[in-house]
């Protein structure tokens, strides 16, 4: 039997994903998640910072790492120089602070782009799910599993779900760039 949950769930973790991504982009203001996309290459893999140490936000322009192993203060700290991020942490002892500085005009607009891109990979993902929820209506209809009426209602179901999900994507994306375009 055809379970559009499945497909529904498919999508919502696609919308999750967007979401998670769309956070670790830099606003202008501190955020832990932030650092989410930054890796150290630490203990022979490559390791993200907040395994690595504790992330605070003690104002909106800093963020703090209290790392662990005072091993890793050097590696997390060219990781972090290294990333494409522009920022450039200060070390003192175990603790790294970064100051987070103000976004430009020409990189808002580089973060916007970044955005839109994000969005329409997001929305092709949830429109790929649909198409292969369409498939499985399509091959169940052809095996006369189901009939030509309860296929039109279970496409039209998914649609709908279609609908909401990149719904979903929109909102979050003007939210994104409200928060970029915000001085």
């Amino acid at each position: 039997m055809f379970d559009k949950n499945i497909y529904k769930q498919k999508m919502n973790k696609t919308f999750e994903a967007f979401a998670k991504d769309l956070s670790s982009l830099r606003t202008g203001r501190a955020n832990a998640s932030m650092l989410d996309v930054i890796k150290v290459d630490v203990y022979g893999q490559k390791i993200p910072i907040n395994q690595l140490g504790t992330i605070t936000v003690p104002d909106p322009r800093t963020l703090n790492i209290q790392v662990w192993d005072q091993n890793n203060v050097i590696l997390i700290d060219s990781s972090i120089r290294k990333s494409e991020m522009g920022l450039n942490p200060l070390t003192d002892g175990r603790l790294i602070r970064i100051p987070i500085p103000n976004l430009n005009e020409e990189r808002r607009n580089e973060l916007k782009k970044i955005v839109k891109n994000m969005t329409e990979k997001s929305k092709v993902s949830v429109r790929n799910i649909r198409r292969e929820a369409n498939d499985v209506l399509r091959a169940m209809l052809k095996e006369k599993k189901i009939t030509e009426d309860e296929n039109n209602k279970l496409e039209k179901e998914i649609q709908n779900i279609t609908d909401q999900e990149i719904k979903k994507i929109d909102e979050k994306e003007s939210q994104k760039e409200k928060e970029i375009m915000t001085v």
